[in-house]
């Protein structure tokens, strides 16, 4: 059956894409609308992250106000009755701290990180000596270390979160200038996009239906004329083989029969014991013998049996003379009820028969095959299956007899397969309408 033109496929492959092209458009200005509300997110997130660092910069000028207080000479309190603000105020420093973490947009670089814990660390280590210090008794010394230490432990903690809140408002700015540039860019493009490609779909796709509807126009007509010529010359082969099979049966095999009667009677005449006697007798068996590859010759190139006693009988025949001719060793399994094809159908399961043990012989490397045919609801079916090295992963058989074999099947109105066996090998199989008009004569 010749191919089909593509022509509805493609008008259909056309339209399908250019509703994907839309519907990609359409999927990226929401992906363009998902990314603004994400910016949105990340300006709330990032105005949480300005506050929670504003908290703790309060938190520390809360504490430079205390240590001025306990600085103050006239002040009637010891420095340890600082030590509950303190505390209250370490609490919800490290609260602010872990908050402004979870919510940072950019996290803080591992040297930040670093720099802030230890400093927060060395601030409460001075800040417990000097309670410890005003404990004991030891209230100059304690102001001493507030001002010569922990006044300036607290301003440098003052100085890294201001550069945290600088470092953060900045990247705020750049990042929104950033995003509203890329944003105006890509939606842009996009459109610029969807209209080129629309337009590049277009073109080429008309193109490529007008060129293809050409193209499959000149295939069809290719296929026709290679399959009328494949007809031709599979028919001329057959007739060629059927009058040189009828040429040597007839001709060569009445002349080798002629033979071998004239040399029997001159045999008879010569003296019992005599070696003329035994020369002629051995000269008649080579006739014999050349009179028996003849008709053999003469059955291998068209078998007469075909149209005399039918397909089943050929197959009988023929493959014993495979396994001495090939040296493979032919398992025949026949099912089904049998019936009478037709000998110009049979003549073609005869020839794939044929290639596929000649291809077996050659190629697979295999000494053994199973042959099974079949009858089932007006359908032949045959299996040549081998043992061997089988086909190659992805590759199909090539050759000319394997293009005659589904030639072949083809005239027949059947299908042939070449497929791979799961422990090694390969099956042939070929099914054919027994009911098929045949096509050639």
């Amino acid at each position: 059956m010749p191919d089909r033109s593509p022509t509805t496929a493609l008008l259909l492959g056309l339209v399908i894409t250019l509703l994907t092209v839309v519907g990609y458009s359409w999927y990226i200005s929401r992906q363009i609308s998902g990314l603004r509300r994400l910016q949105t997110d990340l300006a709330d997130r990032n105005r949480r992250d300005t506050l929670q660092l504003l908290r703790v910069q309060n938190d520390l000028n809360q504490l430079g106000l205390a240590m001025r207080d306990m600085l103050d000479r006239e002040e009637r309190y010891p420095i340890d009755a600082w030590d509950a603000q303190f505390s209250r105020i370490r609490q919800d420093l490290d609260a602010a701290l872990k908050q402004q973490e979870a919510v940072a947009i950019a996290p803080q670089t591992p040297e930040q990180r670093r720099y802030l814990a230890t400093s927060l660390s060395q601030f409460w280590d001075a800040a417990d000596r000097i309670f410890e210090l005003a404990r004991g008794g030891q209230e100059d010394e304690a102001r001493a270390q507030v001002q010569l230490s922990l006044q300036a432990r607290q301003a440098a903690l003052n100085t890294a979160v201001a550069r945290l809140l600088v470092q953060n408002n900045e990247r705020e700015e750049e990042t929104a200038r950033q995003v509203q540039e890329i944003y105006s860019r890509v939606q842009r493009q996009v459109y610029v996009f969807l209209a080129v490609t629309l337009a590049a779909i277009l073109a080429t796709s008309l193109y490529l239906i007008r060129s293809n509807r050409r193209l499959f126009a000149r295939l069809a007509t290719m296929s026709d004329q290679r399959r009328e010529l494949a007809q031709t010359l599979i028919a001329t082969r057959e007739s060629t083989l059927r009058e040189i099979a009828r040429e040597l049966h007839d001709e060569l095999g009445q002349l080798l029969t002629a033979m071998g009667s004239m040399l029997g009677r001159a045999a008879r005449h010569a003296p019992e014991d005599s070696a003329l006697r035994a020369d002629l007798r051995e000269v008649g068996e080579v006739a014999q013998t050349a009179l028996d590859n003849v008709r053999g010759l003469s059955q291998t190139l068209h078998p007469s049996i075909l149209e005399e006693l039918g397909l089943d009988s050929t197959i009988a025949w023929y493959l014993p003379t495979v396994e001495r001719q090939l040296g493979v060793t032919v398992n025949y399994e026949r099912s089904g009820e049998p019936v009478a094809v037709d000998s110009t159908i049979g003549i073609h399961v005869y020839r794939v028969l044929q290639e596929a043990l000649s291809n077996v012989a050659k190629h697979s490397g295999a000494h053994q095959a199973w042959v099974r045919l079949s009858y089932d609801n007006g359908e032949l079916d045959l299996d040549i299956e081998d043992h061997g090295r089988g086909l190659r992963p992805g590759s199909a058989p090539r050759g000319l007899g394997v293009v005659a074999m589904r030639e072949r099947a083809a005239l027949l109105g059947g299908s042939l397969e070449f497929l791979p066996r799961a422990g090694g090998g390969t099956i042939v199989k070929l099914r054919v309408p027994i009911h098929a008009t045949a096509v050639l004569a």
